[in-house]
């Protein structure tokens, strides 16, 4: 084994029992469509499984508002900020350890952070508990009363997992 097996060993154990450690922690209330959850925050992992460049990326979040306006802030598991993205109508920032951005959109900037596109007008009416169809992904909802979302990208090519494990 090289060293470098060895450190994916380590991270994809680290990875794998970090979201149940932080299940077993704490418990989540029942979200309710509609209920005026503007807040979230928990992990986030979203894997491309590009059999040719496969990515990950992982981070803590904290989510305030909605589709429309509101802050996304991203940090490591150790706390380091990571990324902090606020938007509102016409246009948004992102702010990293690189520098400010802008866009026009959060979507736009979200693309610069994370290895895949992610359905952002639906991924907030599945945090509340909505099964919003996006194109190219199926979501799982079924654990959302314990904190727990899925999603899969099918297409376009390569696929993507998303996983949010809600505090």
């Amino acid at each position: 084994m090289t060293p470098v097996d060895g450190r994916r060993r380590f991270c994809r154990a680290w990875l794998g029992g970090m979201p149940l450690a932080l299940l077993a922690a704490c418990a989540q209330p029942e979200r309710r469509p509609g209920a005026g959850a503007a807040h979230w925050s928990g992990r986030i992992q979203l894997r491309v499984q590009d059999p040719d460049a496969p990515q990950s990326f992982a981070a803590h979040f904290e989510l305030h508002g909605s589709a429309q306006q509101g802050t996304l802030d991203l940090s490591s598991p150790w706390g380091t900020t990571l990324a902090r993205l606020q938007w509102h109508p016409g246009q948004a920032r992102l702010e990293t350890s690189g520098g400010q951005r802008t866009a026009a959109s959060l979507q736009a900037l979200l693309q610069e952070v994370t290895p895949a596109p992610l359905p952002v007008e639906a991924l907030f009416d599945w945090l509340a508990g909505v099964a919003t169809a996006a194109s190219g992904w199926e979501v799982d909802l079924q654990a959302l009363n314990q904190g727990r979302l899925s999603a899969q990208r099918t297409a376009p090519a390569p696929a993507a997992l998303l996983r949010i494990l809600l505090d």
